[in-house]
């Protein structure tokens, strides 16, 4: 075990792990940040990780976005960036919105050139027992801090089809408001698969945006999860058609993007084609908190509760919580990068009021 007292450790990559690093840095708290390796629920850079062009965080219009990032993001890690989009030159440049790991890239820059210390391993196990919080690393180290920020977000839940996981990012997505607007999906028959509120405001979403077309609710019963306001929402929106026992058998396109699913029916097992040019998932999400094992609050579906009203506390002191894992309801880039930023004010207060 190290003896060294960190100040502050993060735990995490995403949009608030990065915003809390740059403001704990700024404050002189020498952050560290675990980013984690690569595994499905706490990949490093979080979950825009696997997203594509991200059109609604404020300050990245569509431009010449890959000059910008290249010439702001240390060469050594250009390696990460994904091919810039095509069919969208202007003036015979790339044109297009930022993409997920673009906006990643440029955000951990952010962090470093302010002396973030940057660990590519996962916390593992936690001890929160005494105001000096010991935390166990993937490598088997032990390390300390005064304050921690447990950034480490939430996965979607996807319903598990191979052919599901070859289109993720070509017409499967879990997340309507990020991706809805995109050219892939604008003007496309569309599926949203789930029969709670979620998945209804997934497809009210999608079924007002301007020329949309039909947007099917695939509901695997005979009945929706959802209240009876959202349900009255779905049923009588001219633009949403929800089919009622059928559930997705196969994802299916031409190798690019999604153009087809091959739906079942749950009373007798038939099959039919469903043309569509999307398939959006709401079946809920799962916060990344079985590290913790318990040693913070949490809600009863397993998000961090924040203890204190408009604030990053949870119930332990010097711990704070930020991003999608005390979120079940926004779950967007830039609410996380907000209560970031939230946590890493609330963790140098705490500091300051130590000292």
């Amino acid at each position: 075990m190290s003896n060294e007292i960190e100040k502050t450790i993060i735990i995490g990559s995403g949009p608030a792990g990065w915003s809390a690093a740059i403001y704990a840095a700024r404050a002189n708290l020498n952050p560290v940040v675990y980013e984690g390796t690569v595994k499905p629920e706490m990949i490093p850079l979080g979950q825009l990780a696997f997203t594509t062009e991200v059109e609604n965080y404020a300050g990245f219009p569509a431009g010449n976005v890959r000059a910008f990032v290249e010439s702001a993001v240390d060469k050594d890690r250009h390696w990460n960036l994904p091919p810039a989009p095509q069919g969208h030159e202007k003036d015979g440049q790339p044109h297009y919105a930022v993409q997920g790991v673009e906006l990643m890239e440029l955000m951990k820059q952010q962090a470093l050139n302010f002396g973030t210390r940057v660990i590519g391993e996962d916390i593992v196990s936690v001890d929160f027992g005494s105001d000096v919080h010991k935390l166990t690393t993937s490598g088997g180290d032990t390390v300390q801090a005064k304050t921690v920020i447990i950034a480490t977000g939430a996965r979607a839940n996807y319903l598990g089809l191979p052919s599901e996981e070859d289109y993720k990012n070509k017409g499967v997505s879990a997340c309507a408001v990020c991706d809805g607007a995109l050219p892939i999906y604008r003007g496309k028959p569309l599926a949203v698969v789930g029969g709670g509120d979620s998945a209804v405001e997934e497809a009210t979403y999608l079924a007002n945006l301007k020329g949309a077309a039909t947007i099917s609710l695939l509901i695997r019963r005979d009945e929706m999860r959802a209240s009876k306001v959202m349900q009255d929402r779905a049923l009588n929106h001219p633009n949403i058609e929800v089919l009622w026992n059928t559930v997705v058998d196969e994802v299916q396109g031409d190798g690019k993007l999604v153009n087809n699913l091959r739906v079942k029916s749950t009373l007798d097992d038939s099959v039919r084609d469903l043309p569509v040019g999307g398939m959006f998932v709401a079946i809920g999400h799962t916060p990344n908190t079985s590290f913790l094992d318990g040693a913070v609050e949490m809600n009863e579906s397993g998000y961090i509760r924040w203890t204190k009203a408009f604030r990053t506390h949870t119930s332990v002191t010097g711990v704070f919580a930020a991003g999608d894992v005390a979120d079940d309801y926004y779950r967007q880039a830039i609410t996380s990068a907000g209560t970031g930023c939230m946590a890493a004010l609330d963790a140098e207060r705490y500091l300051a009021e130590l000292e």
